[in-house]
């Protein structure tokens, strides 16, 4: 199953979340430091916490502005949902639901709750999960009808009519109602005459409708076993890099670990697949020979020093084997191909050595920060992976925050691997963590006061502008890296312009722009002059792609930009679109398209007046016809329809344009 929606309340510093979608892959949760992000992420481990995990705590995590109402009686834990998950069921899943409920051909989804006092309820969303009494009434009356007939049913029938006392069409047939009547209808089956047909058909549909609930939670059942589990991840979880190998084991037979101190350390050992205790044991477990009879010569000393001598080459070959995959994921990200990781044990203690490019090898401690923070989360990952995160959701909280920004946009690539096995959540208000072409993956986490406290966002329109620092800062640093980076450049007028361009450039896979064209971004069409004067001062090779709207026609005829550029460097949408749509934007290259996913994604119908009006810009139809509407919501539905989907799904008249575009801008800057 994949969590597709994720609502989170009552939570610290969470009142109400609002309800936000979950990518596929991984999902990114943006925000300024205090707007609530780790929060979010503690809430939402509950959901399928592993065993070790702190549950829920009222004192702790209840808004701690708003703990009277529990402590008045006005809020009781067992009925404040804190953390809801939606899951996409596959048609495994499905098929599964059917096998214990044949009836259940609308489960698409299954969500969990979790409340404050750690309890679990669940639904089907708005799927049946139990049949009503008006389903069943004329049933059992023509039963009724039919058992009156027979002989000795004068009992059956008076529990019959016990049953149906007090019930109305409404009442639901579950629990112990459903028990009852299932009970019933058992001892009323032997009154029903062989071979009548009818009433042996009658029996059969009140059995399964009286039995839909028992077999609707046996198909919660089944699924809650394939449940993901929620793995939290947090920059306090490090590697030490000299583990006491002796009080490590001591604290663990007294069950008095630190969750976060230990638990790096736990993990190298779960890595490892050896305990505290027996690699302490190794370090002081020399065969003393003194305590045989004829001292070394014994045949029993012999076989006891060639026993730990076994036991120190499994060791040593256990480390080796350990600290190769390490050293491969850390160059992975690292960029260094001599730099390498050993795993020593040292008598009583366990260090964590890396070995430099000159051969010097040296303790993890004296390494960066941002190395060892490496080391660790490839530690933690790859001993958890083992078995946790076969089937888990990551939630990384502030990943990579000590390493170097270059090495963050690495960690960035990472994360995607990892995301291609596993569903990832992860935090930051880092702009190298965040990808220009991952914007349809970001949610905006802010919190604008206390009293209203942190909300989640799926468009970039919020109310405190800091929350999109990092996006805007990413934009900035992917515009500085494009501007004198690539010798063809494509400058539009905003980031939604953008997007649709990369995103038919990915899926036209090689036909779409050819030589590396770097798509820059100006913010509007009065600032195009601007980005093409300064690439065009550099020498290199420019094409400007202007909508036919007011701005756009201002801006394709300035004495600067005309000097600068030819007549075919000066590409118009209007040019690229079927119709006769007057002031044309991108959008309406995809007009037929957009309409259709706008409806069927984001719930946005203008179909009748895209329709009617057929010469106006789509972008004012959606503006005029849709409260609250977003050119980049649409510009990011577009992307995600696009990922799971081909160029040959656009209409035939959006092909020929997008191709010509692509043709003419390939022609500008060749």
């Amino acid at each position: 199953m994949r969590l597709s929606r994720v609502h989170i309340r009552d939570y610290r510093p969470v009142n109400d979340s609002g309800s936000f979608e979950v990518e596929p892959g991984k999902t990114l949760l943006v925000g300024v430091n205090e707007a609530g992000k780790t929060a979010l992420l503690k809430a939402l481990q509950q959901i399928n916490a592993p065993d070790d995990a702190d549950e829920f705590e009222p004192l702790r995590d209840y808004p701690r502005a708003r703990y009277t109402e529990i402590k008045r009686g006005e809020r009781k834990p067992a009925e404040i949902v804190v953390a809801e998950a939606t899951f996409t069921l596959t048609d495994e899943e499905k098929n599964l639901v059917l096998e214990e409920a044949p009836g259940a051909t609308d489960v698409t989804e299954y969500t969990l709750y979790r409340y404050l006092d750690n309890k679990g309820r669940w639904n089907f969303g708005t799927a049946k999960r139990h049949s009503n009494f008006g389903e069943i009434q004329s049933d059992l009356k023509r039963l009724r009808a039919h058992l009156v007939k027979q002989e000795n049913s004068d009992s059956v029938l008076a529990a019959l009519d016990a049953l149906m006392k007090g019930c109305t069409a409404a009442s639901s047939i579950s629990g112990k109602r459903a028990e009852d009547f299932t009970e019933w209808l058992e001892s009323a089956f032997p009154l029903i005459e062989e071979g009548n047909t009818t009433e042996e058909e009658r029996y059969a549909r009140l059995e399964e409708a009286i039995g839909y609930a028992g077999a609707i939670n046996r198909a919660a059942a089944a699924l809650h076993k394939r449940l993901p589990l929620f793995v939290y991840y947090s920059t306090y979880f490090t590697v030490r890099p000299r583990i006491n190998l002796a009080q490590l084991a001591a604290r663990q037979a007294a069950d008095d670990l630190d969750a976060e101190y230990d638990f790096g350390n736990l993990c190298l050992l779960q890595l490892l697949g050896l305990t505290a205790q027996e690699l302490s044991q190794l370090g002081s477990g020399e065969p003393d020979p003194a305590a045989y009879d004829r001292g070394r010569d014994s045949e029993a000393y012999q076989q006891a020093f060639k026993d730990y001598r076994d036991k120190l080459d499994d060791r040593q070959a256990v480390l080796n084997a350990a600290s190769v995959d390490l050293t491969q994921s850390i160059r992975e990200v690292w960029g260094d191909e001599d730099v390498q990781l050993r795993l020593v044990a040292d008598g009583q203690y366990l260090k964590v050595n890396v070995v430099d490019d000159l051969g010097v090898e040296v303790e993890l401690d004296q390494r960066s920060e941002g190395f060892r923070w490496l080391v660790s989360f490839f530690v933690v990952f790859k001993a958890q992976a083992r078995k946790d995160l076969k089937n888990a959701i990551l939630l990384l909280d502030e990943p990579g925050l000590s390493l170097h920004a270059l090495k963050q946009q690495e960690f960035r690539k990472t994360v995607t691997r990892l995301a291609e096995d596993n569903q990832v959540i992860y935090t930051t208000h880092s702009p190298f963590l965040v990808g220009t072409d991952e914007l349809d993956l970001v949610r905006i986490v802010e919190m604008t006061d206390r009293p209203t406290g942190t909300r989640v966002h799926t468009r970039l329109v919020v109310d405190d502008p800091r929350s999109v620092y990092p996006l805007q800062a990413a934009l900035g640093y992917e515009l500085a890296q494009s501007l004198f980076g690539q010798p063809r450049n494509l400058v539009c007028e905003g980031v939604t312009d953008m997007m649709y361009i990369e995103a038919l450039n990915t899926a036209l896979d090689g036909a779409g722009l050819k030589n590396s064209v770097a798509v820059v971004p100006a913010a509007s069409a009065s600032k195009v002059l601007y980005y093409v004067t300064l690439l065009h001062s550099q020498r290199l090779k420019v094409a400007a792609l202007l909508d036919s709207d007011q701005a756009g026609d201002k801006a394709a005829q300035q004495d600067e930009l005309v000097h600068l550029l030819t007549s075919k460097q000066i590409l118009r949408t209007k040019d690229y679109c079927a119709g006769t749509v007057a002031r044309a934007e991108i959008e309406d290259l995809l007009r037929e398209t957009l309409v259709q996913i706008a409806k069927d994604d984001l719930g946005w119908d203008v179909t009748a007046t895209a329709g009617a009006q057929p010469n106006r810009p789509i972008i004012d139809i959606f503006t005029k016809e849709i409260s609250g509407f977003s050119k980049y919501k649409l510009a990011r539905a577009f992307v995600r329809w696009l990922s799971s989907h081909d160029v040959t799904d656009l209409t035939a008249d959006e092909r020929t344009g997008v191709a010509a575009l692509f043709k003419a801008v390939n022609n500008a800057v060749r």
